[in-house]
């Protein structure tokens, strides 16, 4: 391992969100945010034995943020102590503090990596402030997706039966969805943030559910920084790639590199959902090709 780690925290008063930091041991390059997604945690990106997409850009000289949302990982409090939260809070509050703690930790654009849900609440942050945009020189989205299309029964069981009643009634019976105690994710969830979930992903309009801000109609007038959006061939229902192609289109994200990971494309493997971010071959596959790009980009 050729970075070291620790831990920082935000904090905003009532609640504090803790970033893992990835610091290279020799030359250090621009800053990268990362950002997870539903049920999940930062521990996406990283682990403490150097696995994982943040340790691999950090062996490379980047310095990574990994970043645990609100009652997620190592952010105080956890949700278990009653703690909740909402997507409003999020895209409002939460990404705009971290992009301008990472910011101003080293005066210039950083890189944001976000996998699955929480592409969907970077890109409605930022497109709601499209001031922040100057603090970002690139954006990566893994199977980042909105709205679930697909039909199967793969859907029915774990969106329409296990996502849609089952996770609100366990929120109802504990104050927050338990999903690692039900082996659900990797991550406990908050109740609040689960039913917000809920209407975007059957379809409604992409607007805040809380204010009604149409995240839809900015996308399409902001001017985004370079983003490279990557799908998984086995990746059938979380990030199905017909589901984030909608997605670029729907927020005006048509300039955007587009990555299909799978053999047939290519790659080392079929990856899926979690695999695209922790399968062993990943490093010296399209980890490698984002590295190259990134450097493209300049330092």
């Amino acid at each position: 391992m050729k970075h070291q780690q620790s831990s920082m925290y935000v904090d905003l008063q009532q609640y504090q969100l803790h970033l893992r930091r990835l610091i290279p041991l020799q030359q250090s390059l621009s800053p990268i945010l990362f950002l997870h997604g539903a049920i999940e945690n930062g521990r996406i990106f990283y682990s403490h034995s150097g696995k994982g997409l943040a340790c691999f850009l950090a062996d490379q000289g980047y310095i990574g943020y990994c970043a645990d949302f609100a009652g997620r990982g190592l952010s105080q409090p956890q949700l278990v102590t009653g703690f909740d939260q909402n997507q409003h809070q999020v895209i409002t509050r939460d990404i705009p503090a971290l992009i301008d703690f990472v910011y101003q930790q080293h005066q210039q654009p950083l890189t944001i990596i976000a996998h699955s849900w929480g592409g969907v609440l970077l890109a409605a942050s930022l497109s709601r402030f499209p001031e922040l945009i100057s603090k970002v020189r690139a954006k990566i989205y893994f199977g980042t997706k909105r709205v679930i299309s697909v039909q199967s029964l793969e859907r029915k069981i774990k969106i329409d039966w296990v996502w849609n009643r089952l996770a609100p009634w366990l929120g109802k019976q504990y104050g927050y969805v338990p999903a690692r105690q039900w082996r659900l994710g990797a991550d406990n969830e908050s109740t609040a943030f689960l039913s917000d979930t809920i209407r975007w992903i059957k379809g409604e309009p992409f607007a805040d559910i809380t204010d009604g801000f149409d995240y839809a109609r900015a996308g399409q007038q902001t001017l985004w920084p370079p983003i490279w959006h990557f799908a998984a061939v086995k990746d059938t229902l979380l990030g199905h790639p017909a589901d984030v192609q909608h997605f670029i289109q729907e927020t005006g994200q048509q300039q955007s590199k587009y990555t299909l990971l799978g053999r047939a494309q290519g790659h080392l493997q079929d990856y899926d959902h979690i695999s695209m971010l922790t399968h062993p071959s990943a490093s010296e596959d399209h980890f490698m090709q984002i590295n190259k790009w990134l450097v493209n980009l300049g330092n």
